[in-house]
């Protein structure tokens, strides 16, 4: 057996992962799909621990349990009534959780700082959004953390709400006091659904804020794949049934859920709850010192501000260069010319993701080419401004799903301000919606748009990423 099964004494703690390691080891001869039959002399590697769910980790028949063993372990571990394993990514999380928790033409709060995939889940679910704008920090220029008392306001103004679904935290890092929000949506017995795909490691370490099914949510959705050492797209699902049916959440997420699932990305998240479950708190014990000390050397760089406070992500890098007059498109080509990606870049904004698996060393190296970028690329400082997707306020003219499924034209962009936008599009990352089906384009939305596009940044989702057209409702 390779030394590599079993690192940390993961084995007898986690069934899925266990599976994996059966099949690979007996060198079988299978009759099932997928249709490489483990032979890497065709593709070549590309394929290799590529184990499906059924026939692989369980019979066709799934005679061993070993999913459903695997993720009443997560359930546990998370103090949820139930947890599914995703595929798919919180994308597919925040789908099925739309599907769950209302009926058509329902209306739901939703924050506007949540990722693409909701909005299209209001789409498959035909909900009507009811938006909480972000307000934005003036010293950060960043969306702050939303406020109970908003959700408060919201929710007594829009009674015919059936639920509240919260990005938290952001993508930046900011966090909001879960536990009141949750407490305010239970007053009108409607079901807290907080995306945290960010957050996976929240809840395993006394400086951590809670998980947000410990502080009181209904239902959550977490990305394993991005704080926790998981397989690409790996996500979790976790919710109570009290304002939640479990019957209908579980057909909701099968509907929406691939019937050939990967074993190997579900067998990454087992590895990663039990790996968590075990010596979560000594490895995030590591991380938390050592992003400190990044910090600390990066608030010695002039003109840097680090993001941090009693409302921010400990483990989160986030940096504004608005006053080193820095480009931080243009520094994040340098740091990728050195083969160190961050996860986002705009002008002012740069954010580099930061986890257990990262060591004291690479985290360093990343604080001193960034250090060495900065002074190389040294400009006039600036004003700081935020993002004009964080500032969109949307005006709903039709539902979404009214408008992703009217006829429509494909017109150039300077004839669509006033129009009923058919499409959704987001500047990436961080994938915020500056356009979603139903909502009246406006000259700000279009200047923003144009703006980022001209900087470099991906317009993702666009039937025309180059934005000389969009479709509209005829």
């Amino acid at each position: 057996m390779s030394e590599l099964v079993d690192p940390l004494g993961l084995r007898p703690h986690a069934p899925l992962l266990d599976a994996y390691w059966r099949f690979l080891e007996s060198e079988p001869t299978p009759f099932t799909i997928p249709g490489h039959k483990q032979r890497t002399n065709l593709v070549g590697p590309v394929i290799a621990g590529d184990v499906p769910l059924y026939g692989g980790l369980d019979t066709m028949k799934v005679e061993y349990g070993t999913l459903a063993e695997a993720q009443g372990l997560a359930a546990q571990l998370w103090g949820a009534d139930v947890a599914r394993f995703s595929v798919g990514g919180s994308t597919h999380g925040n789908q099925a959780l739309a599907m769950a928790v209302g009926r058509p033409g329902d209306h739901v709060v939703v924050s506007r700082t949540l990722h693409r995939s909701l909005l299209l889940g209001l789409v498959l679910a035909d909900l009507h959004p009811i938006w909480l704008t972000p307000t934005i920090d003036e010293q950060s220029a960043l969306p702050a953390p939303t406020s109970p008392a908003y959700v408060q306001e919201v929710l007594t103004k829009h009674p015919e709400a059936t639920a509240v679904f919260l990005g938290d935290p952001s993508y930046v890092g900011t966090f909001s006091d879960i536990s009141a929000i949750a407490h305010i949506t239970h007053q009108s017995d409607i079901p807290l659904v907080v995306d945290a795909a960010w957050g996976a490691h929240f809840g395993f370490h006394p400086l951590l804020p809670p998980h947000a099914i410990a502080a009181g949510a209904d239902a959550v959705v977490t990305s394993a794949h991005k704080t926790l050492p998981a397989y690409s797209a790996a996500a979790i699902v976790l919710a109570q049934t009290q304002r939640i049916d479990a019957a209908r959440l579980d057909a909701a997420f099968e509907a929406t859920h691939t019937t050939s699932p990967a074993g190997a990305p579900l067998a990454s998240i087992d590895a990663a709850r039990a790996l968590m479950s075990l010596h979560g708190e000594r490895l995030l014990d590591d991380l938390l010192v050592t992003v400190r000390h990044a910090r600390e050397e990066l608030k010695m760089i002039a003109g840097l501000q680090v993001l941090e406070g009693t409302n921010i992500d400990p483990v989160k890098l986030t940096v504004n260069l608005a006053s080193t007059g820095v480009d931080g498109m243009e520094l994040e080509r340098a740091l990728v010319g050195q083969g160190m990606p961050v996860e986002y870049a705009d002008r002012d904004i740069l954010v580099a993701m930061v986890t257990i698996a990262d060591t004291a060393e690479t985290v360093h190296a990343f604080v001193h080419a960034l250090k060495g970028h900065i002074e190389i690329l040294r400009g006039e400082p600036r004003t700081m401004t935020a993002s004009f997707v964080w500032t969109i306020t949307p005006e709903q003219a039709l539902s979404p799903k009214s408008a992703f499924f009217a006829p429509h034209e494909f017109i150039p962009i300077n004839q669509a301000v006033g129009r009923i936008c058919a499409e959704l599009i987001a500047p990436y990352p961080p994938g915020i919606p500056a356009l979603a089906p139903g909502e009246v384009i406006s000259a700000d939305v279009i200047d923003g748009l144009r703006d980022a596009h001209a900087s470099g940044t991906r317009i993702a989702y666009a039937a025309d990423p180059s934005l000389s057209h969009i479709r509209v409702v005829s």
